[in-house]
């Protein structure tokens, strides 16, 4: 697989050019929603799923990613398990390829530019205790990207239980022994570009072109190795939240744009050509806002996909017999996984660690005679209250003051506040 250099720095990732003050008003809308994401996804799924569309905060990032897959539930339901896991040796055999694998995910990024650093330690931790998960699966090389762009957001713990949803829910049987299920996706690709780009699918199929050649990267590693950085994370918004269909879309928009015309099949006259042509796509067609609004305006549909999944399955059994793999469904996106699997109520919450307390209520000034008091009977009245005050407090015992029920005003509105917020929790919002 070739290397992608991606620019250390983290950039604008929440659309070109966002002022601050927009930020932080999507910082509130998204703290909103994780506070009450069992509602929001039951209600106003559509809601959530155009926010993810323009793009998640990069404050939030993290957390927003770890409730779309459903790892912060599969977390707070499986306690303990991921130390368990941390804490044994692993199968030497997938040791020893994980440890070699390690300096080849994104090199030039500060988390993993050290050999033996946190970052390289923790995708090392994270790989290991996926193939004690699931250890008739192992390991494959396409994970360890996976698992590094996970790490960038979030603790080796939810970056776990994050890629754990991604290979059982979002691409089931793409990491198993003989890859049939990202061969069938291809066969599904290959299809779907029929009605998509007419032109491209004919040059593919005149050079007989396998889809394998050209899309298993892609998809193995969700684009995180293909395209920009800001492009990669925008990709991911849409991907953990609508499924596996932002990864086609994705692939049919490059697709189209390289081999969708006469004139831009001049250049690629072979299959060798072409195959060099599809490892250098031109960075206009990979720009985080042409490519995002190109994959939103996509025709391509779960029910196509899904449809076209049956009609490959078929071909493929009539052609070559039973698929080996027998991977479980994949589900589409955020709203099929919390359907399928409810979550408690204490399963989302967000177990903050600083718990900020309200100031205690100011001492009332003393009175001077206010509206209705007669001043002439005032001291004598002032005086009988305290002797009977007095009294009061002999006979009953001391009670310390309570605190006020309702946090301030200054914490309980504001934007600004509300993005602060975002830092108090056990889910810390980026790793770096």
């Amino acid at each position: 697989m070739s290397h992608t250099r991606f620019p250390v720095l983290r950039g604008k990732t929440s659309g070109p050019d966002v002022p601050a003050e927009v930020l932080r008003q999507r910082e509130a809308k998204w703290l909103d929603m994780l506070n009450h994401w069992d509602k929001w996804m039951a209600k106003k799924h559509k809601k959530v799923k155009l926010r993810c569309q323009k793009g998640v905060p990069p404050s939030l990032r993290g957390r927003a990613w770890l409730y779309l897959c459903g790892g912060k539930v599969k977390r707070e339901q499986n306690r303990g398990k991921f130390q368990d896991l941390d804490s044994q040796p692993g199968d030497p055999k997938w040791v020893d390829v994980i440890e070699r694998d390690l300096h080849r995910q994104f090199p030039f990024h500060e988390m993993f530019v050290a050999r033996g650093g946190h970052g390289q330690q923790d995708l090392f931790r994270v790989l290991k205790a996926y193939t004690l998960h699931r250890p008739e699966e192992g390991y494959c090389q396409a994970q360890a990207p996976i698992a590094a762009v996970l790490l960038m957001h979030m603790p080796a713990e939810d970056a776990f239980w994050g890629l754990v949803q991604i290979c059982e829910k979002y691409l089931p049987g793409y990491y198993s022994k003989g890859l049939e299920a990202i061969q069938l996706d291809g066969e599904i690709l290959f299809s779907l570009l029929k009605k998509v780009s007419p032109v491209a699918h004919r040059h593919l199929k005149k050079h007989k072109m396998e889809p394998i050649l050209y899309m298993t990267e892609w998809f193995m590693c969700a684009f995180s190795r293909t395209l920009p950085w800001a492009s990669v994370l925008r990709v991911w918004d849409m991907f953990l939240c609508e499924g596996v269909k932002i990864i086609f879309r994705v692939g049919l928009v490059l697709l189209k744009c390289m081999l969708g015309s006469p004139e831009k099949l001049k250049k690629s006259q072979g299959l060798y050509e072409t195959m060099e042509l599809l490892k250098a796509l031109p960075p206009a067609y990979m720009e985080e806002g042409f490519l995002v609004r190109e994959v939103v305006e996509s025709p391509v549909s779960e029910r196509d996909i899904e449809r076209e999944h049956v009609a490959q399955r078929r071909r493929w059994e009539e052609s070559r017999g039973e698929l080996r793999c027998r991977s479980p469904g994949r589900m589409h996106g955020a709203r099929a996984i919390i359907t399928a699997e409810p979550p408690r109520r204490q399963d989302l919450q967000q177990n903050p660690t600083i718990l900020v307390e309200s100031p205690p209520a100011a001492a009332a000034p003393p009175s001077n005679g206010g509206p209705g008091e007669d001043p002439a009977g005032g001291k004598g009245k002032k005086k009988k209250k305290k002797r009977k005050n007095k009294e009061e407090e002999k006979a009953a015992p001391s009670v310390p003051p309570s605190a006020p029920s309702d946090p301030p005003r200054s914490l309980k509105d504001g934007s600004r506040q509300a993005s602060e917020e975002s830092l108090s929790s056990q889910e810390h919002d980026s790793y770096l």
